[in-house]
């Protein structure tokens, strides 16, 4: 099972982004998807969750900014993230909870994306 990020970039801040985040491999289902960011010297944050039923979880300062959706038929999830603010800086994370019929259910870790917001 491999993750790929994309849509991390540099970008004004008030401007937005997208991210993407694909799983490919062999994969029996997809639970829960999501989004950590992490800045340097800070540990990892929880920025935004997704059910496999489409229940939605943000974090407080996310909230009313950013958007978590997923499409479940390309084993992809998204964060679209609007009003970005300079602290919003930081490499971003996309996880997801993927069983497997070789391993079970476990969760599984992007590379990360830089995303760069200036003032």
């Amino acid at each position: 099972v491999q993750l790929v990020e994309s849509g991390g970039g540099l970008v004004q801040a008030g401007g937005s982004l997208r991210l993407s985040c694909v799983a490919s491999g062999t994969i029996f289902s997809i639970n829960t998807m999501g989004w950590y960011r992490q800045t340097p010297g800070k540990q990892r944050e929880l920025v935004a969750t997704i059910t496999r039923r489409g229940y939605t979880s943000y974090a407080d300062s996310m909230k009313g900014r950013f958007t978590i959706s997923r499409d479940s038929a390309k084993n992809t999830v998204y964060l679209q993230m609007n009003s970005l603010k300079p602290e919003d800086t930081a490499v971003y994370y996309c996880y997801v909870d993927i069983l497997t019929v070789a391993t079970g259910m476990r969760n599984y870790w992007g590379q990360g994306t830089q995303v760069t917001v200036s003032s």
